[in-house]
C-alpha cells in the first residue's frame, strides 16, 4: 500500500476515534447531571407578546381606536383589563401566569427587578428567534421567515436522539413555518402546524369534529391557524401519545399586533393563558405527568414601545430585542421574579435539556448556558 494512502487512512481513523471519544464525553457529561423529579417538559411560546404586557398588563396609551390602539370597544376592554396598579393589571390579563407560574416558579425579564432578558440574533423577528430559542444559537445566516429547512439541530432533535426520548417528542404550532424550523424531514419529529388537519385524537368523534373546525374556520391569516385549534390538537396528541417533550407555539398575539388591534392582542393573550391553565390541570390529572413535569414559557421577540412601533418589530425597531422567560416545575425553586440578572433567549434550549437531566450546552458549546438557579435537585443540594 502506498505510504500516502496509508497515512490518509490512519488520519481518517484518528478523526473517527476522536469523534467517538467526544461523543462518549458528551454522553458522560449528560449522565453526570443530577437527576431531578422532572421527567417531562412542555415548552410554550407566545409569538411576539411584549414584556410590557407581561409585567405591566394593559397599556393605557393603547386603549383607543384612533390613536394607534385600534380598539373597537374601549369601555369593554377597560372593564376586562384595566386596573389601578401594574400588578393588578397583569393578573387581570394573565391570571394563571401570575397566580400560579410566577408564584410557584421563576420569571425573567422584569425591568422593575433589574432583570434584562434579550434576543441576541440581531434580527428580532420570528424564524431567527425560534431558531435561537430551540438551538441556543444566534445564527446570523437565518435572515428571513422563508420556508427553508433549518440546518441547525434543535434541542428537540438532539433530545429525540438521546436514550429514552425517541418517539417521545412532538410539536403543535399555529404558524406553518415550524416544520422547517424544527426540520421535521431530518429530525423525524412530528410537527403539526398551520392549517394542517390533525391525525391523532383520543377518540374518532372528537378528532373528526376538530378537523371539521380546521376545515370550516374562517382563515384570518392563511399561514397561521387559530390558537384554539392548536391547543385542542396538542391536548389530543398528549392524551394519546404521552410525549416527554411537547412544544406548543401560539401565534395570534403577534398577528393581531401587526393588524393594529390591541384589543385582540389582549383577548388572545388572556385566552392563551386559559389554555395553559387547562393544559396544566390536565397534566396534573395524569400519573405520567403529575409532579414530574416542568413548564417553560417564552417569546420569540419583543416589539416597539410607542403608539406606532408597538405593532412592529425587527432590527430597526427599538426595544424589539427585549423579551421574557418563565419556568415552573418540581425542580425549580419558587423565587418569583428574578433580580439583578442579564439573560438571553439563547439560554432556553440548554435549560429545557437541563430540566430533563441532559447537558445540551456541553454537547453544543456555542449554545447559551442554562438559566442560573432554575434547576435545583435534591442531589445538587446535598452536594453543596
Amino acid at each position: 500500500m502506498p505510504t500516502t494512502i496509508r497515512r490518509f487512512k490512519i488520519a481518517i481513523l484518528l478523526v473517527v476515534a476522536a469523534a467517538a471519544v467526544a461523543s462518549r464525553t458528551h454522553t458522560a457529561r449528560a449522565r453526570e447531571l443530577p437527576t431531578g423529579k422532572t421527567q417531562n417538559v412542555v415548552l410554550i411560546t407566545y409569538d411576539g407578546l411584549r414584556w410590557q404586557e407581561v409585567f405591566g398588563g394593559c397599556d393605557e396609551t393603547l386603549l383607543n381606536r384612533e390613536q394607534g390602539g385600534g380598539v373597537r370597544d374601549v369601555t369593554g376592554l377597560k372593564a376586562r383589563f384595566w386596573r389601578e396598579t401594574a400588578e393588578m393589571r397583569r393578573e387581570a390579563l394573565l391570571p394563571f401566569f401570575w397566580k400560579t407560574i410566577a408564584a410557584r416558579g421563576q420569571v425573567f425579564g422584569d425591568p422593575e427587578h433589574n432583570c434584562r432578558a434579550r434576543v441576541t440574533n440581531g434580527r428580532n423577528f420570528s424564524y431567527p428567534g425560534y431558531n435561537e430559542i430551540l438551538t441556543g444559537i444566534a445564527d446570523e445566516t437565518i435572515d428571513s421567515n422563508a420556508k427553508k429547512n433549518n440546518h441547525n439541530v434543535t434541542v428537540l432533535e438532539w433530545l429525540h436522539a438521546r436514550p429514552g426520548f425517541a418517539g417521545r417528542v412532538a410539536a403543535y404550532c399555529s404558524w406553518d413555518v415550524f416544520p422547517y424550523i424544527i426540520n421535521s424531514q431530518r429530525s423525524r419529529i412530528p410537527v403539526n402546524a398551520g392549517w394542517t388537519p390533525f391525525d391523532v385524537g383520543y377518540d374518532d368523534v372528537r378528532l373528526a369534529a376538530l378537523n371539521d373546525a380546521v376545515h370550516d374556520s374562517m382563515r384570518v391569516w392563511e399561514n397561521v391557524r387559530d390558537d384554539g385549534l392548536t391547543f385542542h390538537g396538542s391536548v389530543e396528541y398528549l392524551k394519546v401519545k404521552r410525549p416527554r417533550i411537547l412544544y406548543i407555539s401560539f401565534g395570534e398575539t403577534d398577528d393581531w399586533a401587526h393588524e393594529g388591534r390591541y384589543d385582540q392582542v389582549l383577548d388572545s393573550a388572556r385566552r392563551t393563558d386559559g389554555f395553559i391553565e387547562r393544559l396544566w390541570d390536565l397534566l396534573q390529572s395524569l400519573p405520567e405527568y403529575a409532579g414530574k413535569t416542568s413548564l417553560v414559557l417564552t417569546t420569540d421577540h419583543g416589539r416597539g414601545d410607542s403608539r406606532v412601533e408597538w405593532k412592529n418589530h425587527g432590527k430597526d425597531t427599538a426595544g424589539s430585542d427585549r423579551m421574557w422567560i418563565a419556568v415552573m416545575g418540581p425542580d425549580t425553586p419558587a423565587t418569583g421574579c428574578r433580580s439583578n440578572l442579564d439573560i438571553t433567549q439563547s439560554q432556553v434550549a440548554a435549560t429545557v435539556a437541563e430540566l430533563l437531566g441532559e447537558d445540551y450546552h456541553a454537547a453544543v458549546p456555542q449554545s447559551g448556558a442554562p438559566l442560573p438557579g432554575v434547576v435545583v435537585t435534591s442531589q445538587a443540594s446535598d452536594a453543596r
